[in-house]
């Protein structure tokens, strides 16, 4: 029902988007308004800074030097990053092959989960993006494997140098100068072996998510030759790891680009893919929203980190598992490097593709994207927790109104919206398992037998 409420509210303002549009023909005027308010903007003083490549330009992409592109290497990784068949490692034998990467990353919900909290191990379920995904009723709420905060998205994670909320993983970048929070024995050692953020996560996660990769599940899977493929430059001994399992999966989540949104293509001079409608919020974004403040480069993120007073998901109304009000995920940043001025501060995220989810921030404290833009809008805090000193500069009241927040809701909404990010999730696996999931109610709900 939330689902369909969610459309309806859509297709309402689409609707006001269309009356808007039929009394304005002229396209020109406001298409140039923009461009100069993008090279404005941009960092290089032109449009292309905003552009992203396609998927298939290996070349184009931003990537670790340490893991150069490959096709083979992309084609592994989409592979892996769905097998439910790593699942080898659970708490509870239950779970054996039922879940994947894609659990918490998935293509209908923009590659994060669809719910306010990711559960891989221990979940079962899917409904129709994800939303519906609960936890074995038999299980041990302590084995369940569940994030203490909301799985961000890995589109566009090509334009991340340190991945999570708090920028963690990754050994470059930001985290030049954080080795003593790099601490053994816990998934943040990974950063040790010299990769940037996307492949030191996606290593790290194949222990933090209990999968397994070694050379006799491989080859049983049948990723053998396509291992081979992929890093026929390391000796066989060093071949078939968690290592190189994380580095392909790193590459095909690089290519994870949102190149068919409309304003990706407006960019590249398709100037009808965008309506008046979601031109004028385009204006509002780069303009009096100040969004692109925080926001810019072709996923209109950032590396920086900033306290915008959200709630965390342990003050969810949701069913939350494990809640933890201590839990040093709700320090942001300073739970990371254990630096006080760093608290409260999160990275700024990536915004393509968040249309028809229902939770957003950190702490999945907002249940629509209106809710998150009317916030920002009055600058005023949720999250009594974070004193004011903490406070991001750039979260004070913007003034915008009505017209202009409708038009920024709907430019976020559906100009920077992919609607074919499934061309990216392979038609099958060499195992023939189901996924995302293969827990006997998720194929239900995905129609696999």
């Amino acid at each position: 029902m939330l689902y369909i409420m969610r459309r309806l509210n859509y297709v309402l303002l689409l609707l006001s988007a269309i009356i808007l549009v039929s009394c304005q023909d002229d396209y020109g005027d406001i298409d140039n308004d923009l461009t100069d308010a993008l090279k404005l903007e941009s960092q290089d003083g032109t449009i292309e800074y905003f552009v992203q490549p396609e998927s298939n330009d290996l070349n184009s992409i931003p990537q670790d030097p340490k893991n150069i592109l490959s096709t083979e290497k992309v084609k592994l990784g989409q592979l892996l990053f769905h097998e439910t068949g790593l699942a080898e490692n659970p708490k509870d034998m239950v779970s054996t092959g039922q879940y994947s990467c894609a659990s918490c990353h998935q293509s209908k919900a923009g590659f994060q989960a669809g719910n306010a909290q990711g559960i891989g191990e221990g979940g079962i379920g899917f409904g129709h993006h994800g939303e519906s995904r609960t936890m074995y009723d038999q299980y041990a709420e302590d084995s369940c494997d569940v994030q203490p905060i909301k799985s961000p998205t890995v589109l566009n994670s090509a334009y991340q140098t340190n991945m999570l909320w708090n920028g963690q993983f990754g050994s470059t970048h930001v985290n030049v100068g954080t080795e003593d929070a790099w601490t053994e024995g816990t998934p943040k050692a990974i950063n040790n072996l010299g990769f940037q953020g996307v492949e030191t996560q996606a290593i790290a996660g194949l222990d933090v998510h209990r999968l397994m990769v070694n050379e006799e599940l491989i080859t049983k899977l049948g990723y053998k030759a396509l291992f081979d493929d992929a890093f026929s430059d390391i000796a066989q001994a060093d071949r078939y790891t968690k290592v190189t399992a994380g580095l392909a999966i790193a590459a095909y989540e690089r290519t994870l680009m949102t190149t068919d949104a409309p304003f990706q293509r407006w960019l590249k001079g398709d100037y009808a893919a965008m309506n008046v409608f979601a031109k004028k919020g385009a204006l509002v974004f780069f303009g009096k929203g100040e969004c692109s403040t925080c926001h810019t480069g072709p996923a209109l993120n950032s590396m920086e980190f900033h306290a915008y007073g959200f709630n965390d998901l342990n003050d969810s109304p949701e069913a939350i598992l494990r809640r933890n009000s201590m839990a040093s995920e709700n320090l942001g940043r300073g739970g990371f490097t254990g630096i006080e001025k760093d608290n409260y501060k999160f990275k700024v995220p990536q915004l393509y593709n968040l249309a028809y989810l229902d939770f957003f921030g950190h702490g999945a404290s907002m249940s629509t994207l209106r809710k998150v833009v009317e916030y920002k809008n009055t600058g005023i805090k949720e999250n009594s927790n974070v004193p004011d000193k903490s406070l991001s500069p750039h979260f004070r009241a913007l003034d915008l109104n009505n017209d202009e927040l409708n038009t920024l809701i709907y430019f976020i909404e559906k100009a920077l919206y992919d609607p074919s990010v499934d061309r990216y999730v392979p038609s099958g696996l060499p195992s023939g398992n189901c996924f995302p999931n293969a827990d006997e109610v998720s194929m239900r709900d995905i129609g696999c037998e």
